[in-house]
């Protein structure tokens, strides 16, 4: 805004005190003024990234979700130009990360990094505060991650086939642990029960990493989590892995069957992570950070370090996400209704 502009829209006060308006001078200054801000707003689109982002994960740190999003922290910090900062905010089934973002402003720093509970809350979650449908806006998926079912090393079941027996003789018995209640772990494990009929006594964590710990000391007979949560207790020789619930064999355990292999035909129940920003961002930031996920997604050292970890980098486009999403809003909001899920 120019001196006589800002002279001009100083008489304003005045000239409406003697009840004299100049139409013509008013709508000047509005002109002016409009045009500053629409020229603010371009500014601010176009200078996007010009300070940190904030990436929220609703899960607890040295799990699955968590260090996926810390592995593309930092290639988005490299790619962006601009630091990219994680934050844990567990509790709520998700739902305290979830508003979080929505509660901080509307600019395109601000995501969720969040998983199925975008799709299973609103059938899981009384008085839910907000619709994740309308309330957030997919950017892209980022990771697959490949969920393993794995026994104490001093289960009585050395397999799969195995396992499901004990099981079957002894209903209500073995505990299993997934992350977290209402979570991709969660519906798996409600499908594995419905199709092999058993009955296991179920314990939802925050993260994965709160049930590798409990499994490693015993609390618990066996966990459903992801194949990279997993990897610690392994590696320290505490679990025993039975099976993988993707449609393919994990690279990170490649002699480990599939549940499809093993007597469950077409059983595919992938975890999964993805970034979304609250409607309202600017929409011009959506694709410009979907492109830089994708960029991620291609370094071949981001591939090694997820292989490694068992899990999979993805590209797709916003819109190929959100097809994704409705699809299966409808298959995992029946399955949960089917099986009586409910979260405390």
């Amino acid at each position: 805004m120019n001196a006589k502009q800002q002279q001009r829209l100083a008489a304003w006060p005045g000239d409406l005190a003697n009840g004299r308006v100049d139409t013509k001078r008013r709508q000047t200054v509005l002109l002016g003024m409009g045009a500053l801000l629409t020229a603010s707003f371009a500014r601010a689109q176009t200078d996007w990234p010009n300070r940190s982002l904030h990436i929220v994960v609703p899960f607890s740190a040295g799990g699955a979700a968590d260090t996926s999003a810390r592995a593309y922290a930092v290639q988005l910090t490299a790619i962006l130009g601009q630091n990219v900062i994680v934050e844990n905010r567990t509790g709520g089934n998700a739902v305290v990360a979830a508003s979080a973002v929505l509660q901080a402003p509307k600019d395109g720093y601000t995501f969720v990094w969040d998983a199925a509970n975008c799709l299973t809350n609103p059938v899981l979650v009384k008085d839910l505060a907000f619709d994740y449908q309308t309330a957030f806006v997919p950017v892209t998926m980022a990771v697959k991650a490949p969920q393993v079912i794995a026994v104490r090393q001093d289960f009585p079941a050395t397999n799969i086939t195995e396992f499901l027996a004990y099981a079957r003789a002894n209903p209500d018995k073995v505990s299993c642990g997934t992350p977290p209640s209402g979570g991709m772990a969660h519906l798996a494990l409600a499908l594995l029960q419905e199709r092999a009929g058993i009955r296991l006594i179920h314990t939802p964590y925050r993260g994965g990493a709160d049930a590798a710990r409990d499994i490693m000391g015993g609390q618990i007979d066996a966990i459903l989590i992801t194949a990279s949560s997993a990897r610690g207790p392994f590696n320290a020789g505490k679990i025993r892995i039975l099976a993988v619930t993707s449609a393919e064999r994990s690279a990170a355990y490649p002699d480990v069957p599939t549940l499809a292999q093993s007597g469950f035909p077409g059983y595919d129940m992938d975890d999964w992570f993805g970034l979304f920003g609250a409607a309202g961002i600017p929409p011009s930031v959506v694709p410009r950070l979907q492109q830089a996920v994708r960029q991620a997604s291609l370094n071949p050292a981001l591939i090694s370090s997820m292989e490694q970890a068992g899990q999979v980098p993805v590209d797709v486009t916003p819109e190929q996400f959100t097809a994704w999403l409705n699809q299966q809003r409808t298959l995992l909001q029946q399955l949960i209704r089917r099986a009586n899920i409910t979260v405390s």
